[in-house]
């Protein structure tokens, strides 16, 4: 049973999910300090766990911190300016999840319920790989990247910094999505994407946003 304290930074519906991982990886509530800049959320609690008020306080943190926001140049933020170093940016992974022993999870990420990540993939600090995900053996997922619920990347796929891959998308094995790109719910990439473009659609082609 873990001893220290965590700062689970953000109070909404993704902090929800990784209170639930804590929980199963035997955290205790009195253990997990949730904060969010809302003072009005102040004293309320979220699966036990009590939310503080602000983000930030007064004095430096102490203890473990993880940023449970989805957004991941908010995650990015959060953990920067916590004060506390790399190796105390937690990283939570749900004892339900299939991580390979060859793969790398990055500091402060993420791997939820049924999640797989196979062998000699690495996922980027501050990644979050979310329920029912697949990112197959060989892949690079980059930093404060968010590989949504039940979308899949095949082997050998590269994806940049900062990417969205939206719920249920499909990446076909070797393709590479550049920094910044999203990818729409239910895309099917089969083909290399650049930097800052959002794809949509099968097959996913470029939208008129990500022009």
């Amino acid at each position: 049973m873990p001893t220290e304290v965590v700062h689970v930074l953000g109070a909404g519906g993704h902090c929800r999910v990784v209170i639930d991982a804590l929980l199963c990886c035997g955290w205790l509530p009195s253990a997990i300090r949730v904060r969010d800049d809302r003072a009005v959320l102040a004293g309320s609690r979220l699966l036990g766990c009590v939310v503080h008020s602000p983000t930030r306080p007064g004095i430096p943190l102490s203890g473990k911190v993880h940023a449970a926001v989805g957004a991941g140049a908010i995650r990015e933020s959060l953990l920067a300016s916590s004060g506390l170093e790399r190796t105390d940016w937690l990283v939570v992974l749900h004892p339900r999840a299939s991580v390979a022993a060859s793969a790398t999870l990055g500091e402060g990420s993420f791997v939820a319920a049924q999640a797989v990540v196979g062998p000699c993939s690495r996922i980027g600090v501050g990644t979050i790989v979310n329920h029912g995900a697949v990112v197959d053996h060989d892949c690079l997922v980059g930093e404060f990247c968010h590989v949504a619920p039940l979308a899949s990347l095949g082997g050998g796929v590269h994806i940049g910094r900062g990417v969205l891959i939206g719920a249920g998308a499909r990446i076909l094995p070797e393709v590479t999505i550049g920094d910044g790109a999203i990818i729409g719910a239910g895309a099917v990439v089969v083909a290399n994407v650049p930097p800052g473009q959002t794809w949509q659609g099968v097959p996913a082609r470029p939208s008129h946003k990500g022009q």
